[in-house]
Order: C-alpha cells, then structure tokens, then sequence
C-alpha cells in the first residue's frame, strides 16, 4: 500500500483509529509519545504491581495503555523516534476500529486498580455465608454457592477511588465486565419489620491493624432506591473475583466511588432511618462531597459532616474528563500533538467537552468526541493540537452545559501538566 498524503481533515476523522493501522494507511508518521503529568519531577509509581499490603496496599492501573501505542515500548513517554510497527490486524479497517465499548477499553483482572488488598485475617473462604438481618422478622444465612446459579451480566462498569489523587497518573481508576447477583433479589429474601429503613452493606476488615494510610471498618449505609443496579457481584471479566477484589463477593454500585463498592461482603443488615454514619463514609466524607462549604456563596469554610447516613449523598461520580495520553506526529512535514483522553461519569451523556492548554488562553472544542454511550464506564475522545511555543503547559476540560454537574472539573482536579520541547 502506497502511502498518501493526510490532511488535518483526515487526521481528525481517523482519531479513533488505532494509531499504527492510521500511519500504515494515511503515511502519518507517529514519532513518539510525550510524558503526562509529573510535576516537580515526582516518581511515577510502578504500574500493575501491588504495593504494600491490608489497607495500605495500591495498585495503580496505567490509563495510557487505553485505545493506544503506549503498550508497545517503542512508544512510551521519552522514547526515541522509531519505525511504526504495524501489527497484520492493522491491516483490516475494521479490527482497527476503537468502538468505546470494545474490548481495548476493559481493564484486565491482573491490571485493575487496588485501593485495599485482601485482610490478612481472611483465610477461609469457603463455604461462604451472608447474613441477612437486622430489621427483619426473621434473619437468614445465605450460602453464596445456593445464590452463583442467579448470578447474570450486571454490564461493564467504571470504578474509582474517591481518593484518586495522584498527579502523576491518576491509576486508581479502572473498568470491568461484572456478573453478579442483583442486590435487590438478595434482600427479597427477608421482610423489612419497620417501614423505613436503610441498608448497610459490611464485608470483611482488619479491625485490629494499625494502617498508615485508612481506618479499619469496611462498611456502607443506603437507601432503598441507591441500590436499584447494585449487584453482588461474584465475577470479574468472566472470571472469579481476584482475591484482592472482594473475592468471593464484592458489592458494585454502578456510577458509585469505590469506596461505597464494599469488598469480601459477609453482612447486609437493615438499619433504622436514623442510623449514624459508618467509620467508612465518616473517613471518605469529602472525597465524595459530603462536607459543602459555608457562607452565603459556598466560599465559607467546610460545612460539618453530616452525622447520620441518611444525610449523606449518594457517592456518585460526577462527569469527568482527562488527557490520558499525548502522541508526538509529523502531519505534512509539520509537528502535532494527538492528546487522547477519557471522559466518564454522571447521570446522562454529553460530547460537549472544551479543552485549553494554559490559564487565561480561551477554551476550543474538543476536536472528536463522540457521545458516549454509557455514563457508567470511560469512552475516549481526541484532539489534535500544534503548541504556539515550547514550554510547560497544563491541559485542562470542562463541559460546556450548565446542567451537567462537574464538581471536580470545576476545582481543576484532573489537571495534566506536559513539557513541550518541539513545535
């Protein structure tokens, strides 16, 4: 195939293609990839490896694998300028194709993120038991093994920790196909004896340790109607949970932070109305929005945290969006920059999504951003962008719909910095 020349036009309608099929099609040559995010010089962890243990464990997921070259080492941040490599299913238009609901954008069992690895405590689990009681007229005990054969595909859902925080990468975020039982079936199994109640959901915890980084107590209040898609899941990417990911049963709450996701579930007790707040929402309060701020326009200090679960809201994820890669180009003889990033959460989609490179420069649409056709998992979207001058620059996005809720966008929380050394 003879290479043609690619206008910016076609470089754009392409942006979804995987990158070495668009340079073995269009003659578009891809020199590298430029390093996101490490301000100050600080050390990137280490990725898809364990660090640490009990409470204190993180596994951080490497974003810049989605959609993308960085998984070929030729391509990683800093590299060298090197040939494309075209892999023989380049070469077919159609497996090159990046649909945000493929297969490229599953987190493997083996690089999905860790917040907590499995208690030290934990050492049989089999035969595994829930217990079903609190406010019911009669407790029962279910064998997870008499609930697997009602376990079905919840959907591939996102999830992150609440605390994802770290600039250099911001790994403590993934997405799987989950199989589970609903929640809803589980708790059909008992009678309420009060008419309102909530649900706290608990799974196994190290009571007695002594983390650097957390506090023991592994446990969630809802109500009701928080738990209409929640499963009790039981498989991970059609596999048994991972040990460190809740096996034998994790609670998922689609659109939920991880930290409402309780892991190594063996307690579901309905609670009255009044019931305090657990440990655990006590400790991840303001990562997920529950302290609002004082004063007449939200500028006060932070508001005291609410003392009962019903006065919690619910843990969601608002919509988000972040650069997760930036690819070094050579379009007709001249040097551009292909960003690729993800864009998740919130309650209904949305492609209206700006970009700009530099406080007090104006924001542009993002070039190609398809509408993403679930709120619950990430979907990627591209720009192609030619820097004015070297220099450092910090990509920032918003949404462009006042409706939408974006409380994190809306503080720069997924603000990704890059040194520019050639334009």
């Amino acid at each position: 195939m003879t290479p043609v020349p690619v206008t910016r036009r076609d470089f754009l309608s392409a942006a979804l293609l995987a990158p070495a099929a668009f340079a073995f099609q269009s003659g578009a040559r891809l020199i590298g990839t430029v390093a996101l995010g490490n301000p100050g010089g600080a050390p990137v962890p280490s990725f898809g490896r364990l660090l640490g243990s009990g409470l204190d464990a993180r596994l951080f997921t490497d974003l810049s694998l989605l959609g993308g070259p960085a998984g070929d080492p030729a391509f990683r941040a800093g590299s060298q300028e090197s040939a494309i490599r075209v892999p023989q299913s380049a070469i077919d238009p159609q497996s090159a194709v990046r649909n945000p609901q493929s297969e490229s954008l599953v987190t493997p069992n083996d690089r999905f993120f860790v917040r907590t690895a499995v208690p030290s405590t934990l050492t049989q689990t089999a035969p595994w038991t829930i217990r079903v009681g609190g406010l019911v007229h009669t407790p029962v005990d279910l064998a997870l093994t008499a609930l697997e054969p009602f376990a079905a595909r919840g959907g591939r859902y996102l999830m992150e920790c609440s605390g994802n925080v770290d600039q250099t990468n911001y790994g403590l975020m993934s997405a799987a196909d989950w199989e589970g039982v609903p929640l809803g079936a589980v708790l059909d199994r008992v009678r309420a004896a009060a008419s309102a109640y909530r649900v706290l959901v608990s799974g196994v915890d190290e009571e007695a340790a002594r983390p650097m980084t957390s506090v023991p107590g592994a446990s969630w209040i809802f109500s009701r109607d928080d738990l209409q898609r929640a499963l009790l899941a039981v498989r991970m990417n059609g596999a048994p949970l991972p040990r460190d990911h809740g096996f034998p049963a994790r609670l998922v709450v689609p659109g939920w932070y991880g930290c409402a996701c309780i892991k190594w579930v063996d307690r579901i007790k309905l609670v009255a109305d009044e019931a305090p707040a657990t440990t655990q929402m006590r400790e991840f309060a303001a990562r997920t929005h529950q302290s609002p701020r004082a004063g007449p326009r939200g500028d006060g200090p932070p508001a005291a945290m609410p003392a009962l679960a019903r006065d919690f809201t619910p843990a969601v994820i608002d919509t988000a969006a972040m650069p997760i890669r930036v690819e070094k180009w050579l379009i007709e003889g001249r040097l551009a920059y292909r960003i690729t990033g993800i864009i998740w959460g919130g309650d209904r989609p949305t492609n209206a999504l700006s970009i700009r490179f530099r406080s007090g420069q104006p924001w542009v649409p993002v070039d190609d951003c398809p509408m993403p056709a679930s709120t619950l998992t990430w979907s990627l979207w591209s720009h192609v962008w030619r820097p004015e001058a070297p220099g450092r620059y910090q990509i920032v996005l918003r949404v462009n719909d006042p409706a939408i809720r974006t409380r994190r966008l809306d503080i720069f929380f997924y603000v990704r910095e890059i040194d520019i050394d050639d334009v």
